[in-house]
């Protein structure tokens, strides 16, 4: 993503601000303060320029999250993937988990259709190709890709959005205040659960459950090695 052309920033600065400025104050913040604080005002006084300065290179927080994602996957070395197509389409599958994980703002944008183009495209041709070597017709590899990446959006999600919701609770969770009033006679699988629900659901299952939905994509189909469409 090319810089707009733009004003300068406040007086304050001594070089013309850039959208390479403008990242490398953002991480500032985010490995100082964490992505709360991250805004465009607080940007902006970091950057000792008024927030209309900063709008003209960076059209608005969601630009600006993409951004940072680009900066950070710029220079990654890519891993080398198994031979075998259906390991390759499974450890694609992990790595596009892997790579979205390591950004804790990434809940803000992770619908985004931008958001793949710009962290993962490499990660999407490699799932794709290694799910035509599986068997699939290209059409098909394209909605396998989709159901991987709603479920990885999805893994991610509910995790971070969790984990805030946690750390902010000063009291039981709602569910657990409703579990504790249900007759076991009503509803006896969930009251049987009740006080394990927790620790159950907190476990991490997201490989698990990408072998069930990788197995449940490709059948019995017979890998084709090579093939390439």
């Amino acid at each position: 993503m090319k810089p707009r052309n733009g004003r300068r920033g406040g007086a304050r600065r001594s070089s013309p601000l850039s959208q390479e400025t403008i990242v490398a104050a953002a991480l500032r913040i985010l490995d100082s303060e964490g992505p709360q604080q991250l805004s465009m005002r607080r940007l902006a006084r970091e950057l000792s320029i008024t927030p209309m300065a900063l709008y003209h290179h960076v059209r608005d927080r969601h630009e600006l999250l993409l951004l940072l994602v680009a900066s950070r996957s710029q220079g990654r070395a890519r891993p080398v993937l198994p031979e075998d197509p259906r390991e390759r389409l499974l450890a694609a599958a992990q790595l596009l988990h892997d790579v979205l994980a390591q950004y804790p703002f990434l809940n803000e944008i992770l619908a985004s259709p931008d958001l793949l183009a710009v962290s993962a495209l490499w990660v999407m041709e490699a799932l794709l190709d290694a799910a035509v070597e599986c068997g699939l017709t290209l059409e098909e590899a394209a909605q396998a890709h989709q159901a991987l990446w709603h479920f990885t959006v999805g893994v991610l999600l509910i995790r971070t959005t969790s984990r805030q919701h946690h750390a902010e609770l000063t009291r039981p969770t709602e569910r657990e205040q409703v579990f504790a009033t249900l007759s076991p006679a009503a509803f006896p699988r969930v009251t049987s659960l009740a006080d394990r629900w927790s620790a159950l659901t907190a476990r991490d299952t997201h490989r698990e459950a990408l072998e069930d939905i990788v197995e449940g994509l490709l059948g019995g189909r017979p890998a084709h090695p090579g093939e390439h469409t």
